[in-house]
């Protein structure tokens, strides 16, 4: 009798177990329909995004063609005035190039990343390489080498666009982290170390994250209304804020802001950084 009852309770957790895993994995399988749905009801979008990053890394190949044309002639004041602008169309699209781990540090990394891995000054490349020489030693001269592979690097980022796969997390992911930057290294003036063009980057990453939410707006607004009319003043706000460092030539030096100036500017990032993490209800 009791191996009977010992044999009937084995089928009873057994089918209990079986059943609690079914149910597990029904809802697992649910949750990654939902998912999926959400990201075909969005596929409009991301293709959109896409698309974007593609035309701004198509300017960034040929404005960095002009930057290493000016670099290799020796044109120490052309590459200074074409240094900033190209960088804007990378700093836009930053969050697809970054998924490219290995290219986004030879084209974008700073001394101090490098150092922070252990590596020397010698395996430092790309254009804030090139920064130090035409801002710190006033020359061109032994940087031909590191232009090229510049131009290499930034053609086969573009290439490599091509195959990345956009989802709507990447966008939100992307917006935030742009916005996280200019906060960080861009509002320190650490990133532009050398040519004090840090502007130039803030305003670019501001931009691509404003892109992002311009894409998203129109679903963003039947699920919040008042979060996408909040995000539409912050990034105006901001906007206006940005404008008033602009002069003939694009944006002045960092420099030349106050830390009243810097404080006003962090304070209108933090203003923007949580309500944008909360577009994510669009794919809810």
């Amino acid at each position: 009798m009791k191996k009977i009852l010992k044999s009937a309770l084995f089928m009873f957790c057994s089918a209990s177990l079986m059943a609690g895993c079914g149910t597990a994995k029904e809802k697992e399988d649910a949750n990654a329909g939902e998912e999926a749905v959400a990201e075909n009801s969005l596929s409009k979008e991301t293709e959109s995004y896409k698309q974007f990053a593609l035309d701004q890394l198509d300017q960034f190949v040929i404005e960095t063609e002009k930057f290493v044309d000016a670099v290799k002639a020796g044109d120490v004041e052309k590459a200074k005035e074409l240094y900033a602008p190209a960088r804007m169309y990378f700093e836009r699209s930053e969050p697809i190039a970054e998924s490219f781990g290995d290219l986004d540090p030879r084209i974008d990394a700073r001394l101090a990343d490098i150092e922070e891995e252990g590596q020397g000054k010698e395996e430092w490349s790309g254009y804030h390489k090139i920064e130090y020489g035409l801002w710190v030693e006033g020359t061109t001269k032994g940087y031909e080498e590191t232009a090229d592979q510049l131009l290499n690097d930034v053609k086969e980022l573009r290439a490599k666009v091509e195959t990345v796969e956009v989802t709507p997390d990447l966008m939100i992911t992307g917006a935030v982290d742009l916005l996280n930057e200019v906060s960080t290294s861009k509002i320190s003036g650490e990133e532009e170390i050398y040519s004090h063009t840090d502007l130039y980057d803030f305003k670019a990453n501001v931009e691509g994250a404003e892109k992002i939410f311009d894409i998203f707006k129109a679903k963003l607004q039947e699920k919040d209304t008042d979060l996408a009319k909040s995000l539409e003043g912050n990034f105006s706000t901001l906007n206006s804020l940005l404008d008033q460092y602009k002069d003939k030539n694009g944006f002045v030096s960092f420099e030349k802001l106050s830390a009243e100036d810097t404080k006003e500017l962090s304070e209108a990032v933090d203003h923007l950084g949580e309500p944008l993490s909360q577009m994510a209800i669009v794919v809810e």
